[in-house]
């Protein structure tokens, strides 16, 4: 899937998103800035930190486990601000703006890291609760 967006000119203090593309084997959405940055996301890892109040938790971010093998089934646009990615697991309740994206793009290492140790501390993994095997 690739999508070409199209920021206002107001919009040219930051960074917008001028291309999304996703790799439905990868699993990777590659987001390109209007400024010609380019950063690669595992679908597990936008999954992992969706902005949706589901995983925010109101303040107090939940912990979601279980994601390595979560895929990006659809992605809609939003206007000219974000995007809704819908998951092969249901979930689809977080837009994830072009500011949002930047963040994660700017501390995606970081998070990682703090992600695997927060699943290390309780107890949990990032391996699928149910093995399922898919036959081509």
């Amino acid at each position: 899937m690739t999508a070409q967006t199209s920021a206002p000119a107001s919009a040219a203090k930051k960074p917008q998103v001028s291309v999304l593309h996703y790799h439905r084997l990868s699993k990777i959405l590659d987001v390109k800035f209007s400024d010609e940055q380019l950063f690669s996301f595992s679908a597990e890892f936008l999954r992992v930190f969706s902005p949706s109040a589901e995983v925010r938790g109101h303040g107090k971010p939940q912990l979601v486990s279980h994601k390595k093998a979560v895929a990006i089934s659809q992605i809609v646009p939003v206007g000219q601000y974000a995007v809704k990615l819908v998951f092969d697991d249901g979930h689809q309740t977080g837009l994830y703006s072009w500011a949002y994206l930047e963040k994660l793009a700017a501390e995606q290492d970081e998070l990682w890291a703090d992600y695997l140790q927060r699943l290390k501390q309780a107890n949990s993994n990032r391996d699928s609760q149910l093995m399922i095997k898919q036959v081509y």
